[in-house]
């Protein structure tokens, strides 16, 4: 494997659904005084402009989706029904609003700081289940409010090629959404079995 490249803020500004499908098979990578966790992205959700129903851009500008407007290469991270923190990154030029959720991460370095904070009543967690969906992913990055609005050229939150990039990708409708559910502009890693909604694969028992 090739030494870790940073994603740098030209990555990022250029069109979202091309973002989206590069990013699959880079690493997600939280550096915090609990020490690093870092997983590679296997599915995503582009989420684009205020005329796409299910961005947060659509009421247009907000205290609360600031970020969406500012420039790319920034993280974006809100409380989801006030239960769990969502993890997007911000994509496009300054003033087009666009983002891309971080749905599913195959575990890599810090997999048992990840169990010590997704675990529940001594439950043992599956590797593969642990970034499983983007609440588990935040929850078990230990992303929360406190990391909105980061920079992603910075040292605590920031993403890496490390040449593990995927041969087959799958485009579908997003999911767990009730508008804007026609594009398809929701992209896996076909063989991976840690996403998290349809075309998931099951681990061999």
């Amino acid at each position: 494997m090739r030494d870790a490249a940073r994603l740098r803020r030209a990555f990022f500004n250029r069109p979202t659904l091309i973002v989206a499908e590069e990013l699959l098979g880079t690493f997600l990578v939280h550096r915090t005084a609990d020490g690093v966790t870092s997983g590679r992205i296997v599915e995503v959700e582009a989420y684009i402009g205020e005329d796409d129903p299910a961005c947060h851009a659509a009421p247009g500008p907000t205290r609360r989706n600031r970020p969406l407007y500012g420039p790319p290469g920034f993280s974006y991270v809100y409380l989801n029904y006030g239960m769990h923190y969502l993890t997007n990154v911000v994509t496009e030029a300054e003033g087009s609003p666009a983002a891309i959720l971080l749905r599913a991460l195959e575990p890599a370095d810090g997999l048992e700081l990840m169990r010590r904070r997704r675990a529940r009543l001594g439950a043992a967690i599956a590797d593969a289940d642990l970034c499983r969906g983007p609440g588990n992913l935040s929850r078990a990055l230990g992303i929360t409010l406190t990391q909105n609005w980061l920079d992603l050229e910075g040292e605590e939150l920031f993403l890496e090629d490390r040449g593990a990039r995927p041969v087959d990708v799958v485009w579908s409708r997003r999911i767990g959404i009730r508008v804007g559910t026609e594009p398809l502009w929701r992209c896996h890693v076909r063989e991976s079995t840690a996403i998290s909604g349809p075309g998931r694969r099951r681990t061999s028992s």
